[in-house]
């Protein structure tokens, strides 16, 4: 058993990070050449990260499934990125963002985390203005902000609807660099289907090749997981479709604990879902927030179009319910909102989406403004539905997002594996039960420019961990032990698709561990995820060979790791007895609807270690709240 030790250094939160840095060994520079990282996923914590510890000097092996590294998921965030700059002079500090994250995170996250995230904000920004990103600016030349949900100052750079896109192609053109360099190695069409583990300690990864469907075998004195979250256990999600839990998972299965697996957030601002047949949702960036209204009919099952319900008839709930942050509110208490007045009947039609309108912001600044702010979103829309959002409201409905559980780790980001090491959204660090709007960018940069650099350098330093090569005995056992996965996969010959389960594994994760819990639902939802499992064992058809593209036998493989995640993501809400955040038990809730926090018992990290089959053990990181103390979470 593993004890865990958060290793958060002491001292004033203001002083821990800058102390910390100075404290923590470093490698001499010709020494770093001796040394090879493997950094798994090419978005902005992999890139950023590739690149930042390629310019250190240290031998990096990269890797994406994609073509391209400019292809991670990452280029698909529109809104914006967070940073504590205060240049709109309304009151924003690294302690106001640290205070936001924290309660907007409803008091499950980590402090010393979150304000070592809001510290380094500032310097995100300047690093990606040197790299030429193209943020909005204002007339006088200044980058221009926008308010995102959660917050009532404005602190999110942007660029129009495009963020994620433009920050990415700044990070790419770093991890490009050290590439032409040689310090960086690219591996594209490559994913990760195991860890190698020597002596307990994280030395290389075993790969398959998506073009000629080898099996390959990678050695490293570390090894970095910037592969993103797993919102696709939903099968409907924001996601892109090839984004998946198989890294982490198969880690948590060698011995790195997992954390806060139901902590999943479901974004209140996506296009509502339109076909049974659909393989995926479209998120509309919550920077539409900032000027549309949300609102529904006050009458149940209006079949009227919005154009012919008079302002008297539309309840503008978000304004009505939460007046101080109106629109802008938090997107779990928005979502949850949203479908509170959908299941009384009032969506649009009596359906299953409500409106966001722009009448109001297009009379008061004009349309040329609001195509400035949003005009490629609002073409993304169009070309979907059919409809000018200029003229007719857009409508929406709440979506599996992003996913603040994770692979538990430590203050220096190591895992509970020793050399392995997890950035971004594939940790569980610094959102809590739900990550504020435009702080997902800002975590996966932070990490991967600010944080790594020194605290694997630090691993390096002090552990000095042994040159190993893929000669090793570990290697072939792990390699084979991939294979006979892969033969087992291919030799069932059944009759139902790989698709037809997940989306059959989504509906079960939806209605029973989606947007509303409760203790009846997660226990059905544990035995029909089993029973499904049992039977795709017996009955998936998965065609073609190992030896090609089979991009069926991709999928398989990493439904085979949903189904597990799923079960342990049902267990761990149904050990909270509580709601907070993105976890919403209906058990526990105040009379007005609002979540019931139970700080007493539950103000910890769950972090699970894999038994074996069906089987965790929960370990408790006790969460202090020493700066920001626990209140009840009010937005009104």
């Amino acid at each position: 058993m593993i004890k865990l030790d958060s290793k958060i250094p002491g001292g004033n939160i203001s002083e821990k990070w800058a102390n910390h840095k100075f404290n923590m060994k470093l490698v001499n520079p010709a020494n770093k050449r001796k040394y090879t990282v493997i950094v798994v996923g090419t978005g902005l914590a992999g890139a950023s990260a590739a690149a930042s510890l390629g310019e250190l000097g240290f031998n990096v092996l990269a890797f994406t499934f994609h073509d391209s590294a400019r292809r991670a998921h990452s280029i698909a965030a529109q809104g914006g990125i967070n940073a504590a700059k205060n240049y709109q002079n309304d009151g924003d500090s690294i302690f106001r963002l640290f205070y936001d994250t924290v309660k907007g995170g409803d008091f499950r996250a980590r402090e010393a985390n979150v304000y070592r995230l809001a510290e380094v904000s500032g310097n995100i920004i300047d690093q990606c203005v040197a790299q030429g990103v193209p943020f909005a600016r204002e007339y006088g030349g200044m980058l221009d902000n926008r308010s995102f949900g959660g917050a009532q100052v404005s602190r999110t750079f942007y660029a129009r609807g495009q963020t994620g896109q433009q920050l990415l192609l700044g990070a790419v053109s770093a991890l490009n660099r050290q590439i032409d360099k040689g310090t960086v190695k690219l591996f594209t069409r490559r994913e990760m289907l195991d860890v190698v583990l020597i002596d307990g300690v994280a030395n290389g990864i075993i790969c398959r090749n998506l073009l000629t469907g080898e099996i390959e075998k990678y050695a490293a004195h570390a090894v970095c997981l910037a592969t993103g979250g797993y919102s696709n256990v939903f099968f409907l999600s924001t996601n892109a479709m090839n984004c998946n839990t198989t890294a982490i998972w198969r880690t948590h299965k060698r011995g790195a604990y997992f954390g806060n697996p139901c902590f999943t957030q479901i974004h209140p601002t996506c296009l509502p879902l339109h076909d049974d047949s659909q393989s995926k949702l479209t998120l509309m960036s919550e920077s539409l927030r900032n000027d549309g209204r949300v609102w529904v009919s006050r009458k149940k099952n209006d079949l009227r179009s919005p154009i012919e319900i008079p302002e008297e008839e539309r309840d503008y709930y978000l304004e009505r319910k939460y007046p101080s942050f109106g629109n802008l509110s938090p997107r779990d208490i928005s979502s949850r909102a949203a479908k509170e007045v959908c299941d009384e009947g009032r969506g649009i039609k009596g359906g299953e989406a409500v409106y966001l309108d722009f009448a109001d912001a297009i009379n008061r600044l004009g349309k040329k403004v609001i195509e400035e702010r949003y005009g490629n979103l609002f073409e993304i829309y169009e070309t979907i539905t059919g409809e000018n959002p200029y003229k007719v409201p857009m409508m929406i409905y709440p979506a599996p997002h992003y996913t603040m559980g994770g692979l538990w780790v430590d203050y220096n980001l190591m895992s509970t594996i020793p050399g392995l090491f997890v950035l971004g959204e594939a940790n569980f660090s610094d959102h809590g039960a739900n990550r504020l709007g435009a702080s997902a960018l800002m975590q996966g940069l932070a990490d991967g420019y600010f944080v790594i650099p020194y605290t694997l350098s630090n691993y390096i330093a002090s552990a000095k961990p042994a040159a190993v090569t893929t000669d090793h005995p570990e290697f072939k056992k792990v390699s084979k032990e991939v294979t006979d996965l892969t033969n087992k996969l291919l030799s069932i010959k059944g009759k139902r698709t790989v698709d037809d389960f997940h989306k059959q594994l989504g509906r079960i994760m939806w209605k029973k561990v989606g947007m509303a819990r409760y203790e009846k639902g997660l226990k059905e939802a544990v035995g029909e995820i089993r029973n499904l499992k049992e039977e795709f064992w017996k009955n998936v058809t998965i065609p073609g060979s190992g030896n090609d593209v089979n991009q069926t036998l991709e999928r398989a493989g990493r439904l085979v790791d949903y189904f597990e995640l799923g079960e342990l993501m049902a267990m761990d809400a149904l050990n909270r007895n509580e709601s907070c955040g993105g976890h919403f038990r209906e058990e526990y809730q105040f009379e007005d609807g609002e979540a019931k926090r139970d700080d007493e018992n539950y103000s910890y990290v769950a972090a699970w270690e894999y038994l074996g089959e069906n089987k965790w053990n929960l370990h408790k990181e006790v969460l202090e709240f020493e700066y920001v103390k626990p209140a009840i979470r009010s937005y009104k």
